[in-house]
């Protein structure tokens, strides 16, 4: 998997439950080598032919992704595989009752319900968009994974200069905080002192 982790993405649905008891679906897809979330969307009457344009509207062509990972859930059928051999991709069905095949994509909705939905009553299908849209910005751009060695799934984020000796802010330097989602993450940065 590690010679070709670069060209496969891996796809999942999970469930929210609003306040008023509605399941929402939210599903995923991610890049296996950068760990990097590259679209998710949310309803609540999930098809093939809604799940066929999800995968349509994220892969353009030119991404280079040859291979996408996905379990057996009905959602998956033969139109939707066709239409995905059709967009170049070789499908790689996960065993039966194997959620570990799909591990990648499984952390990531654990990690989306840990660090985000566990923390809300959502009221509505909006709500959950525009909250996972939030999170999903922090989790590509700044949370550090450690399996990236740590680092994040953008590459274009910044990052912080080595230091030589640990735990000192330069002497011209401030940290600087931006809350995520109302103050349950936090980003930090360190911000030149103005003279």
């Amino acid at each position: 998997m590690h010679n070709h982790a670069k060209a496969i993405i891996a796809s999942d649905f999970f469930v929210v439950v609003t306040a008023t008891f509605q399941l929402v679906y939210v599903f995923v897809i991610m890049e296996v080598a950068s760990r990097r979330i590259l679209y998710f969307n949310v309803t609540r009457h999930p098809t093939a032919d809604w799940t066929l344009q999800q995968f349509r509207e994220c892969i353009v062509g030119d991404e280079g992704y040859r291979f996408v990972i996905h379990d057996r859930d009905r959602i998956y059928s033969r139109d939707l595989d066709a239409g995905l051999k059709a967009l170049g991709l070789t499908i790689l069905k996960t065993p039966r009752k194997a959620p570990k095949a799909n591990a990648i994509c499984e952390r990531s909705t654990g990690s989306a319900r840990r660090e985000c939905l566990d923390f809300i009553i959502p009221i509505s299908e909006t709500q959950i968009r525009q909250t996972l849209k939030c999170w999903v910005e922090h989790y590509n751009r700044a949370r550090q994974h450690s399996s990236l060695g740590p680092g994040t799934p953008d590459p274009s984020s910044p990052k912080a200069e080595p230091q030589d000796q640990r735990h000192c802010i330069p002497k011209d330097c401030r940290v600087a905080v931006t809350s995520i989602l109302g103050g349950l993450h936090h980003e930090y940065r360190l911000e030149k002192v103005a003279a």
